[in-house]
């Protein structure tokens, strides 16, 4: 008898690890295929564009004022800020404007997926000031780093649309898990109307989602302070 293919492990970062088993788990065709799609990265033009970036001469680096503790400092009291934002409660009062939902699993779900939004938003606005600083700091040590600052600018405008598509995917993706824990676990009256405010799901298995949920938060603050740190470690080099 022949054996049961069997999925590959999915080998890289926690976060795409993360999402892979959350996928396995939706089993859904209609999941998006976050884990496979973020290699796919770079066109010819932003190729080329990367490559006049390593190639040109580097600019002249203008005299700015040097690294200091301080730089440390505020990136280690805006991460920890996000981190407790992510640990923080979660208000469960249903969002104002929702789309409308067609089962009660997705109307649970409608505050965990804002909950997600918000600290997603969160993220990519105090990381994007962050770098942005850094890289200009960086650009004022020497011609070497100016290169540097230079390269990871032409590295942001090329991946962070294509970054911001496929993370605002994952929110769905959770959706898919709270969806099949939910209806795993709950067993719904027969005359449920999908449009009434359904009461709220509870048991163990919402602990479990919830968990997912705040891991699923950290690996994407993990993915998103990666630039931030290789920052930092160039500018306290010398």
């Amino acid at each position: 008898m022949a054996k049961a293919s069997q999925r590959a492990p999915v080998l890289g970062p926690a976060f795409i690890r993360l999402l892979a088993r959350l996928k396995d788990d939706a089993a859904s065709h209609t999941a998006p295929d976050v884990s496979e799609r973020l290699a796919q990265w770079f066109d010819w033009n932003r190729a080329i564009t990367l490559s006049r970036a390593l190639d040109n001469p580097p600019p002249e680096a203008p005299q700015g004022a040097a690294f200091s503790p301080a730089q440390d400092a505020e990136c280690a009291r805006t991460r920890s800020a996000l981190s407790d934002a992510i640990h923080a409660d979660i208000d469960l009062s249903p969002p104002r404007n929702a789309p409308p939902v067609e089962t009660l699993a997705q109307a649970e779900f409608a505050p965990y997926r804002q909950h997600y939004l918000k600290r997603q938003r969160a993220m990519q606005t105090s990381t994007g000031n962050l770098r942005g600083r850094l890289r200009d700091m960086l650009a004022r040590q020497s011609a070497a780093k100016a290169r540097l600052a230079e390269v990871d600018a032409v590295m942001e405008a090329t991946l962070s649309p294509r970054e911001h598509a496929l993370l605002s995917n994952v929110p769905a993706l959770l959706g898919l898990h709270f969806e099949r824990l939910y209806n795993s676990n709950t067993i719904p009256a027969p005359d449920a109307d999908p449009s009434e405010t359904p009461t709220a799901a509870t048991g163990p298995w919402l602990a479990t989602f919830r968990q997912d949920l705040r891991i699923a938060l950290l690996a994407e603050l993990d993915v998103r302070f990666h630039p931030i740190e290789g920052l930092l470690a160039a500018l306290r080099t010398r």
